[in-house]
């Protein structure tokens, strides 16, 4: 074989990327990275918040607080808020770091990877958490799984996988937390002016997504709610929906002959005409969904615990709630004794001084305060004293 033939079968040397960008350093990592471990420690806290509202252990279904009555719109606000501020966060962070992933060689001992997994699933369970969060507010499920649960699991993924990734980190982020960092930066002085652009410019990304969005919920904004997916004053009656009466497969002829079945001690059934008849109650309270909207109303209808007494419920009890709608999973659900007794829960039977539209539950629907809306049942038909 010719020199030339050897020459032309030679493979060529691999080498790994090369970066030069001035802001893919310790420092700005730890800069980001503040706001982010920030973000998600309140996306954390929220979100347990609302998977134990929504679905609480049998331990703590009456120790749950019916007050404030804005708690649920205030908590779930800011888990959805703060969850899109943490997609900005978030890619600018990974922006940050991935030149180092491209180390090489990729491994250099069991403990660096041990490391990089470490990595790897943090980086995985955050980008699930967030854009999975982001299709559920838009509603829009790509997925064979439960949202719900699994959102849930993975969140204790990522949040086990940040507390190991700071304490992996504790010594490098030390030494780049503060202002002046002690010791030998990896970025020369003349890169301070780059940096504090980059983060007057993360700063103002976060707020735009923020102000575009979080209107759906903190109503004062809603003029600027550009980019969510909910308006707080569009549609039936002035208020969103997330499920029509046409998609729970509730019709006209299911509504003809309604009744009110109540079953506890002293069973009984009423018309819709009767309950108009029983001692109204008007309450002014917010109804806010999991999907971060939420908007006041004024609702009118007749006391819950007014109706278990009637039914002779002992004081201590709770109720099943079931609805008119063929299918779902919300559509059976528990009330605890504190939301049963508490005088601001109502079967609902008019929405702002109007008879319910069929969308939002007619002829009687669920209301009471620090609930998450998909617990707020539409179309009841019984109510069971536990």
């Amino acid at each position: 074989m010719s020199a030339r033939t050897r020459r032309r079968l030679t493979l060529p040397t691999v080498r790994p990327p090369s970066f030069s960008g001035a802001l893919h350093d310790a420092r700005t990592a730890t800069a980001v990275g503040r706001w982010l471990g920030a973000a998600f420690a309140v996306c954390f806290v929220t979100g347990l918040i609302s998977h134990y509202l929504q679905h609480p252990p049998s331990w703590a279904a009456d120790a749950l607080p019916s007050r404030p009555v804005w708690g649920y719109r205030l908590s779930q606000g800011l888990h959805v808020g703060t969850g899109l501020a943490a997609i900005v966060l978030l890619l600018v962070k990974l922006w940050t770091v991935y030149p180092r992933l491209f180390v090489w060689p990729p491994l250099r001992s069991v403990r660096h990877g041990l490391e990089r997994l470490s990595v790897a699933l943090l980086v995985a369970s955050a980008v699930f958490e967030l854009f999975s969060g982001l299709l559920n507010i838009a509603e829009w499920y790509p997925w064979p799984f439960s949202f719900v649960p699994v959102h849930f699991a993975v969140a204790w993924v990522a949040a086990g996988s940040i507390l190991l990734h700071i304490a992996v980190k504790t010594p490098e982020i030390r030494a780049h937390w503060g202002r002046r960092s002690p010791g030998t930066l990896e970025l020369p002085p003349q890169d301070g002016p780059d940096r504090r652009a980059l983060m007057i410019g993360l700063g103002a990304a976060v707020g735009v997504v923020t102000l575009t969005t979080v209107g759906q919920a903190f109503t004062p904004l809603k003029s600027l709610d550009l980019l969510a997916p909910r308006h707080p004053d569009r549609g039936p009656q002035g208020l969103p929906v997330n499920r029509t009466a046409v998609a729970a497969g509730v019709s006209a002829v299911m509504l003809r002959d309604w009744r009110l079945e109540v079953r506890g001690p002293v069973p009984y059934s009423l018309t819709h005409a009767q309950l108009l008849m029983l001692q109204q109650t008007f309450a002014s309270l917010p109804i806010a969904c999991v999907e971060g909207w939420s908007v006041d109303a004024q609702w009118g209808g007749v006391r819950m615990r007014d109706l278990l007494d009637r039914a002779g419920a002992p004081p201590g009890a709770a109720v099943r709630v079931t609805s008119l709608e063929q299918s779902g999973a919300y559509r059976v659900m528990e009330m605890g004794r504190a939301y049963a007794r508490d005088p601001l829960t109502l079967l609902a039977l008019t929405l702002n001084g109007e008879a319910l539209s069929p969308d939002h539950g007619f002829p009687a629907r669920i209301i009471a305060p620090n609930r998450p809306g998909v617990l707020q049942t539409k179309w009841v038909t019984l109510l069971e004293v536990l």
